[in-house]
């Protein structure tokens, strides 16, 4: 059987992967697939090649390189998919023995109406330190002087008016100032007793009681409960 240069099924004749930005998943079934695609034809084309005018050297050679570079491909994504997945198992085996603890973590406060504690810290260049209080919609609802120094204290939500603030989530963080002119902001730490660790599309997570799921690079410090 006659196969006209037109007509023979070459591999660098396939057209480009277009999974590029998909998931490292996707992407190596995509590579297999191609793989597989290329044996196909590598194996149609020397079966059936004319005898009298076979594959030039040249090109049999670049088709092998060709084989030997999609081959080393799906290995290496292969290589790649399960050192993920040893590595994401070696994290959650260490995060498992935080559940139970109680830990100190840059988050929301979740209030359900319960006192919670925090730790604040202003800047050392301030004369004053506010804790500044804003809703889910990022607008401030609440503001009160604190030392500038750090403190540890159980916070009760409440509005300008002493009035409790409704129950809800809140952003909370410190913002100093000198004079009159803000100098700075800083986070809050907020407390909670950490219940679960969960992987979450490859995240290490870490549920807290209140419900609020954080990365273990939230974490500042941990003690036990008591």
């Amino acid at each position: 059987m006659d196969i006209t240069d037109t007509s023979r099924p070459t591999a660098f004749n396939a057209p480009p992967s277009s999974t590029q930005n998909s998931t490292a998943e996707d992407g190596t079934a995509a590579i297999s697939s191609d793989f597989e695609t290329f044996l196909r034809m590598l194996t149609a084309q020397i079966e059936n090649q004319d005898p009298l005018n076979p594959v030039d050297s040249t090109d049999f050679a670049t088709q092998l390189a060709t084989f030997s570079s999609v081959e080393q491909q799906v290995l290496t994504n292969d290589l790649l998919t399960n050192l993920g997945a040893e590595l994401g198992a070696l994290g959650m085996s260490q995060l498992s023995t935080w559940v139970g603890m109680n830990a100190n973590a840059i988050m929301p406060v979740n209030f359900n109406g319960d006192p919670v504690r925090i730790v604040t810290e202003g800047s050392d260049l301030a004369d004053k330190a506010h804790l500044v209080v804003r809703n889910d919609a990022g607008a401030e609802v609440a503001r009160y002087e604190v030392p500038t120094s750090r403190q540890q204290t159980q916070w009760q939500p409440v509005g300008p008016g002493g009035q409790p603030l409704p129950l809800g989530t809140y952003q909370l963080e410190v913002e100093s100032s000198l004079q009159g002119e803000v100098v700075g902001t800083s986070a809050v730490l907020v407390e909670g007793r950490i219940i679960e660790a969960r992987n979450e599309n490859g995240v290490p997570l870490l549920v807290m009681n209140t419900g609020q799921e954080v990365s273990s690079a939230d974490i500042v410090g941990l003690r036990e409960p008591g």
